[in-house]
């Protein structure tokens, strides 16, 4: 079988600091059969292909652990659970993986939809009917009375196709994991946070720790992996104490959490991108201001950014995610921020945040997915940067600077298709966004103190 040797002149393994120079990468079949010096390199045979990366820095493919691959660039709860269907959405996320590896990540977690949404996307790509990133899927969030994900009142209810699973009892929490297990999810993700507080203001779990650790327990003897929801400290440390695979956010934990995650093995996927994003971008957007929402993202990032570079320095391993799916953080944009936002925010060096998000966060994908990192016995999923990541990640959100993507050594085609967002992804029927009082009209300057028009209609 023709192998395919890749001339490297600066090489980042994904598990080390330093970039390696003058190296060779050998594929036979989609796996690395050789990494390392050129100069000890096997011989060329004839038919073999020779790729030349040049002067680009070459790494392992991006990975993001926090990707809602079929929410449609959502507005609201109701753009995801309400206004199109689950087969239209697995439609959708297919069409958004190739705004994905356009950005240069080639493996992404999806921890959360509805019923076999992102299994049909991985299967279908797995099946080689279409190119895309390696998906390690999911189902619904199992969640609980007043947990994230009970959106809706009860009146409503949560019927099959919305992405949250009300699982109230014991019972219930079991017989969902068993019945995602057998739909072939590869991740099962908890919404561990309610939405009541305690007189001091500390979110109460949504469920026991007994509940909790039943659910991690099932969810592992299965041979899957375990996500968490959880803002709050007693969240964190339920979840932590289990034997969680990721919590996602953990930005009220304390030194128990953090004891806690140390002697579990956990690791912590802050996903702070979100947050940064309705920040930067509320000021573009009066509406939230003035909700208050953009000023409470600020207070929690404040918070968390404290809590989790504590969380950093006592040697908690990190993921990265990005939260993608979101009107605030659309496809293919804004993966990459999050690399950025632990070295400016929580203190890691480049190599460390480029490690999260390529080996660390490569630990979310199921153990035949042997990626994330340039070595021997893996696949060969990997990029080309113009310039380097070292001396300044933000470069990988340039999606120029993103030369060639390659999946098992072979380069993919990145393409982003564009699309009217009117009928691939904004169903919802706001009509208006505020109170349009006569005190308003006056702010805006549409009206005087006497009621009259101060412009032509």
């Amino acid at each position: 079988m023709p192998r395919t040797h890749v001339l490297c002149q600066q090489l980042f393994t994904g598990l080390e600091d330093n970039v390696r120079r003058d190296q060779t990468l050998v594929i036979e079949d989609g796996v690395l059969s050789y990494t390392g010096p050129a100069a000890e390199a096997p011989a060329q045979a004839p038919g073999d292909e020779v790729i030349d990366a040049g002067q680009h820095f070459v790494m392992p493919g991006l990975i993001d652990v926090h990707t809602h691959l079929v929410f449609g660039n959502a507005k609201s709860e109701e753009d995801i659970d309400l206004h199109v269907s689950p087969e239209f959405r697995a439609l959708r996320g297919l069409f958004f993986t190739q705004h994905v590896l356009a950005a240069g990540y080639t493996s992404v977690v999806v921890p959360g939809d509805a019923g076999q949404c992102s299994i049909s996307v991985r299967n279908a790509i797995d099946a080689g009917m279409f190119t895309g990133p390696h998906i390690a899927a999911s189902s619904n969030v199992i969640a609980n009375r007043q947990s994230l994900n009970d959106w809706f009142p009860s009146w409503v209810g949560t019927p099959e196709y919305f992405t949250g699973r009300l699982c109230a009892t014991r019972e219930a929490q079991i017989a969902e994991i068993r019945r995602q297990a057998k739909d072939g999810v590869d991740v099962i993700k908890i919404a561990m946070d309610g939405t009541h507080r305690r007189d001091n203001g500390e979110h109460i779990a949504a469920f026991t720790e007994d509940e909790t650790r039943a659910m991690v327990d099932e969810v592992h003897r299965l041979g899957k992996k375990v996500a968490v929801h959880a803002y709050g400290r007693e969240a964190v440390l339920y979840a932590a104490r289990a034997g969680v695979d990721v919590i996602f956010h953990a930005f009220f934990l304390d030194e128990a959490c953090i004891e806690a995650i140390l002697e579990s093995g956990s690791h912590l996927a802050p996903t702070f991108t979100m947050l940064a994003n309705n920040v930067e971008f509320a000021e573009d957007y009066e509406a939230s201001t003035r909700s208050g929402y953009a000023e409470m993202q600020r207070r929690v990032i404040d918070i968390g950014c404290r809590n989790l570079r504590r969380a950093h320095e006592a040697g908690v391993p990190f993921m990265t995610g990005s939260d993608s799916g979101f009107a605030i953080t659309p496809y293919g944009e804004w993966h990459a921020r999050e690399i950025e936002i632990l070295v400016d925010w929580l203190g890691f060096t480049p190599a460390e945040a480029l490690r999260a998000a390529t080996s660390v966060s490569a630990k979310m994908l199921p153990a035949s997915r042997r990626v994330g990192a340039l070595e021997v016995g893996r696949q060969a999923d990997f990029i080309l940067v113009e310039g380097s990541p070292l001396d300044d990640v933000r470069i990988l959100q340039e999606r120029d600077r993103i030369r060639g993507v390659f999946l098992g050594g072979r380069r993919v085609e990145s393409r982003v298709p564009g699309y009217d967002p009117n009928r691939v992804s904004d169903f919802n029927t706001v009509k208006w966004s505020e109170l349009h009082t006569r005190a308003r009209a006056m702010s805006l300057g549409k009206r005087s103190a006497t009621g009259n028009p101060l412009q032509d209609m």
